[in-house]
């Protein structure tokens, strides 16, 4: 997972508001090689070990609603490429061109089983297809949709240094973001102009304190969310 030569990143990220990141990165390249090779074998595995529960989790699924097992919807990754993320289908079929493009706890467009499985993040667990394969890491900046990386500012744009990632800071401090935009009249505006930026100052905080031991951390944290643990930025501090 080392970077690339500065001279071959795309022109967008070749500013000097990305280039501090770029060049603590580059004092951690120990640091990138290990992970790469964390994400590899730790994927593989959990893919054969979980492959039953992925086998229960698509037949309940299919029978719950119509429509494809997996939902492929275009995201952003490393260096601004374009890829498709692989997620359990939580919402029927089709529900991406009727509504917008983030979802609350309410959307009516999500499935019986789609609200389990959000509550417990199993709709993300084909993800490790995309970490084995390296458009995604295990920790990192989550891939956001095309129009969203949009409107990122030039610093921000030093989050696309790093593949996207299932999990990160941003994740455990915004896991109840659906929370803020249920009680807001426009929800494409107010993640734009509230919730983006803060969620932003956290992953730029990511990667500037980048480490492979950071990482797992982090991991252990997601962990302790989802089973009820609530995190604060006092917590997130001491990172």
């Amino acid at each position: 997972m080392l970077l690339c030569k500065w001279e071959k990143l795309p022109e967008k990220l070749r500013v000097p508001e990305v280039r501090k990141y770029y060049d603590i990165l580059m004092k951690k390249s120990c640091n990138l090689i290990i992970k790469r090779i964390f994400d590899v074998t730790v994927s593989l595995f959990l893919l054969l070990f979980l492959s039953p529960a992925f086998l229960v989790l698509a037949l309940a699924i299919k029978i719950d609603s119509k429509g494809p097992i997996l939902y492929r919807q275009i995201r952003i990754t490393q260096y601004g490429k374009k890829f498709k993320i692989h997620k359990f289908r939580s919402m029927y079929d089709g529900a991406e061109m009727k509504g917008l493009l983030v979802t609350t706890h309410e959307d009516n467009r999500i499935t019986k089983i789609g609200k389990v499985i959000r509550r417990w993040r199993l709709d993300e667990l084909p993800q490790l297809i995309d970490v084995f394969l390296g458009t995604m890491t295990f920790v990192g900046v989550r891939p956001e949709v095309p129009k969203y990386v949009e409107v990122y500012s030039r610093e921000m744009m030093a989050t696309l240094l790093l593949p996207a990632g299932v999990t990160s800071l941003t994740s455990i401090y915004y896991k109840d973001e659906a929370n803020i935009l249920i009680n807001t009249d426009d929800i494409n505006r107010t993640y734009i102009e509230r919730i983006l930026p803060e969620k932003m100052k956290w992953n730029l905080k990511g990667v500037e304190q980048f480490s492979f031991w950071g990482d797992i951390k982090i991991m252990f944290m997601t962990f302790f969310a989802m089973c009820g643990k609530d995190y604060h930025a006092e917590d997130i501090n001491g990172l």
